[in-house]
């Protein structure tokens, strides 16, 4: 560690490198935010919304480089000061608008839309700037940063906001686009950090500040890819020249998490600790925008995806690597291990297997095995098994499986019983390891995808409270038991296992969990119905779309009719003769609404109509359409027969009217296949017709979504948990079942609640924050960690 003179030096390098990072990054950020504007353009949405999104692409087009070449300009300079200096709120104001004062509204939208964007990027980088301040108030030997220091979160918060507004872009381009380049401005500050912390440490600026390993991460952000961010640059004051390296993207929210549960307590985006200047004309308004803020950029924390394994995988590798060089060249092979090595393994899962059982590992003991115990046999079998190896990556690999499962081994969120047959898998996945040494290498191995999938679920009951617990505790163990009863297959059994537990998973969550069963049930329902009543409404606006039907009729059948077709289809079946019944409704209804130009077609339609408005509010009870909701529907009706009896539009034949009777005894013939059918919200906006008090359907909520974020929430596994906060309760839930093509998702509370989503708001909860994984990585991930940790401390492991 540097001192006096070398630590401001030091400190100076510092700053001079984050600017250059984020410098050499703005050309693929703007590649990547001009890339998601697009994306945003082929969304379905209001008229309104895509006429802004339209135009945000081309100001983007005409202006983005302008935006790019304000911020490098602001950086440059700000750079040369170490600080950015602002006398006055920055301006972001409207286009043509020259003059401000310190009151005018713009400048206040100006100062909450830098805010904004200063929270969402402590929301993401919250960790690496927490220990990046530590590191820069050791060198600089102060309690703090300058509130104006480059390395402030609101300081490049104001550089785009201000480059923003000088390169002409407004403010609706910005609002369209925020969530886009929070994600992404989010991101650029969170690697730069992240790079500079370990510029830092390589100096050995606090080395110890935490055990979370300084990885190089990757990202698939949704997007058609941009090249990469970073790539080479000018030197940057740092020995090695780190200007010419190249840093993958990370997942949204990878290695980012809410501020409140930063491991080291820094970096509380919500309580200002990030220093931004936010304008506040009184207390209650500092209040009230810092709540606003926080709702409108908090991102929740992804899990850690594969491209974060592979990443912890990497820095495993290159930290055994240095160690023992051999061991890189040795991964690339398909080597099988010495014979005497895998004689040793297969006697020690045998006695294993036999100290476990003989100490009480049936299912209900499990508890009574003294886990220290275990521990020590286990580290008597490494010993053995290390003499018994032929070469130093042998002993490497026994090291690093060992040290995985004695992290494994001691997870308090495992039940005991659970942590017993993951023991009794440490000899079966080191004879993996040692003949097939790329499950150090990918992190898509089949045996640690098993790991991960029983160990997600398995956290959150209690054993020997719950026959949940039994279950699948049996079926962990029936899993353990085939894998060691191939010992010679490799990968092929812990894939077979893998893909029967997931079939296991789907029953168990369905047929055999008291708290799930109903829930799913009920959610199957709801999609049998939601996919039903919008194959109706597809093939009824078929029909109705050159037919002269008044507007009013038209969203009646699509939105409220249909569904009453599908209710009655599901309860009586598609030919019924009430389904039959109810179509003869909807013909009548549209009959009558058409143009009536006769006094004798007028009669008729007066005739009927008692009858048929009877008719309807009985279908529309069918579904619990409320009475008052009724009323509303009934009013509506009438006013379209009224306009009927004045309308100048073409009437309906009565050959074409035959004909629309024919179709409509034909409908279910006609229907689309479900598997093409999608629950998106442009059909189905309101699920809560179905809510009861064991389901609740999700219809509120959450933050626009960007494209990983939808991208990510059809990837959520059946069997894992998280924690949900929703109609002020926070509390863990099990995702329990995901629908067709992953359009609805049900999460089951312990207590057997279940709450439904939609795909797109359950991307929102995910975007807010409000649904989040009940653990932030896996377990094998967890476990490389805390393998990493002790190599790095003591690196003479692997050879002894």
């Amino acid at each position: 560690m540097a001192t006096g003179a070398a630590s401001i030096v030091i400190a100076t390098q510092a700053r001079r490198a984050y600017v250059e990072i984020v410098l050499n990054a703005l050309p693929a950020l703007q590649e990547t935010i001009d890339a998601g504007a697009r994306v945003l353009l082929g969304k379905v949405a209001e008229p309104g919304l895509v006429i802004q999104r339209r135009n945000a692409v081309e100001q983007l087009k005409s202006k983005g480089m302008a935006w790019r070449h304000a911020m490098e300009k602001g950086l440059r300079a700000a750079q040369a000061r170490g600080k950015l200096d602002f006398e006055r709120p920055s301006q972001f104001v409207s286009a043509g608008t020259s003059e401000f004062t310190l009151v005018e509204d713009s400048t206040i939208e100006g100062e909450i839309v830098s805010s904004r964007l200063s929270l969402a990027i402590m929301d993401r980088a919250s960790w690496e700037f927490s220990d990046l301040r530590s590191r820069m108030a050791t060198l600089e030997g102060s309690d703090e940063l300058d509130p104006q220091d480059i390395l402030r979160p609101h300081v490049l918060a104001r550089a785009t906001t201000s480059a923003w507004n000088g390169a002409g872009l407004t403010p609706e381009n910005w609002r369209v686009l925020q969530s886009l380049i929070h994600d992404e401005i989010g991101h650029l500050a969170e690697e730069a950090y992240h790079e500079v912390n370990r510029l830092l440490v390589e100096k050995g600026v606090l080395a110890e500040i935490d055990l979370r390993p300084f990885i190089r991460r990757a990202r698939d952000s949704g997007l058609a890819a941009p090249p990469p961010i970073g790539g080479s640059g000018g030197g940057n004051g740092f020995d090695g020249g780190m200007g010419t390296s190249t840093f993958a993207v990370p997942p949204r929210g990878a290695g980012a998490a809410d501020s409140s549960r930063s491991p080291n307590g820094g970096g509380g985006a919500a309580s200002g600790d990030d220093g931004s200047s936010r304008f506040s004309p009184t207390a209650v308004g500092r209040d009230a925008i810092g709540q606003e803020t926080r709702m409108q950029t908090r991102t929740g924390p992804l899990g850690r995806g594969a491209s974060q394994a592979e990443a912890v995988l990497g820095r495993l590798n290159r930290l055994i690597w240095r160690q023992l060089p051999d061991f890189a060249a040795t991964a690339l092979d398909k080597s099988v291990g010495s014979p005497a090595l895998k004689q040793a393994i297969g006697e020690a899962q045998q006695g294993i297997a036999q100290r476990l059982s003989r100490d009480g590992a049936g299912h209900g003991e499990a508890a009574q095995i003294s886990m220290p115990a275990m521990l020590e046999a286990l580290h008597q079998q490494k010993l053995a098994l290390k003499k018994a190896a032929s070469s130093p990556v042998e002993r490497a690999t026994i090291e690093v499986v060992a040290l995985l499962f004695q992290s494994l081994l001691t997870e308090e969120r495992l039940p005991a019983s659970v942590r017993v047959w993951f023991a009794r898998l440490q000899m079966p996945v080191l004879r993996v390891a040692v003949g097939e040494p790329d499950f150090f290498a990918t992190a898509d191995h089949p045996a640690r995808r098993l790991i991960d999938r029983m160990g997600a679920c398995v956290m959150g009951f209690d054993a020997t409270l719950s026959k949940v617990g039994e279950k699948l505790e049996l079926e962990i163990k029936r899993i353990v038991q085939v894998v060691e009863a191939y010992p010679d297959t490799g990968r092929k059994v812990f894939q077979t296992v893998l893909n029967e537990f997931e079939a296991f998973l789907e029953n168990f969550f369905r047929n055999e969990n008291e708290a799930s069963r109903k829930g799913v049930s009920l959610a199957q329902q709801v999609e049998q119905r939601e996919t039903l009543a919008i194959q109706y409404t597809i093939e009824l606006r078929k029909m109705l779309s050159e037919m002269p039907v008044q507007e009013g009729v038209r969203e009646f059948l699509f939105h409220v009719w249909a569904d009453v077709l599908a209710v009655a289809a599901l309860k009586n079946g598609l030919h019924s003769d009430a389904t039959r019944d109810l179509k003869k409704v909807a013909a009548d209804l549209i009959w009558s609404a058409s143009a009536k130009v006769t006094r004798e077609e007028r009669a008729i339609v007066i005739r009927q109509l008692p009858p048929l408005l009877k008719a309807l509010r009985d279908g529309m009870q069918s579904v619990g359409v409320m009475p008052q909701r009724q009323d509303e529907h009934i009013q509506h009706l009438n006013n379209s027969l009224a306009a009927a009896f004045t309308a100048r539009v073409a009437t309906i034949s009565a050959d074409r009217m035959d004909e629309l009777k024919a179709r409509l005894e034909t409908l279910e013939e006609l229907l689309p296949d479900a598997d093409d059918v999608e629950l998106d919200e442009s059909l189905v906006l309101d699920l809560s017709g179905h809510e009861s008090s064991e389901l609740e359907i999700v219809g509120e909520g959450g933050s626009m979504p960007t494209a990983s974020m939808n991208a990510w929430a059809k990837e959520l596994q059946v069997g894992t948990w998280y924690m949900l906060d929703y109609r002020g309760r926070n509390e863990s839930v099990q995702l329990a079942w995901r629908g067709m093509r992953q359009q609805l998702t049900l999460f089951v509370t312990q207590q057997g609640r279940g709450v439904l989503f939609q795909q797109h708001r359950l991307a929102a909860f995910l975007q807010a924050g409000l649904l989040v994984p009940a653990q932030d990585e896996s377990l094998t991930v967890r476990a490389t960690r805390s393998a990493m940790a002790k190599i790095d401390a003591d690196p003479q492991r692997l050879q002894h």
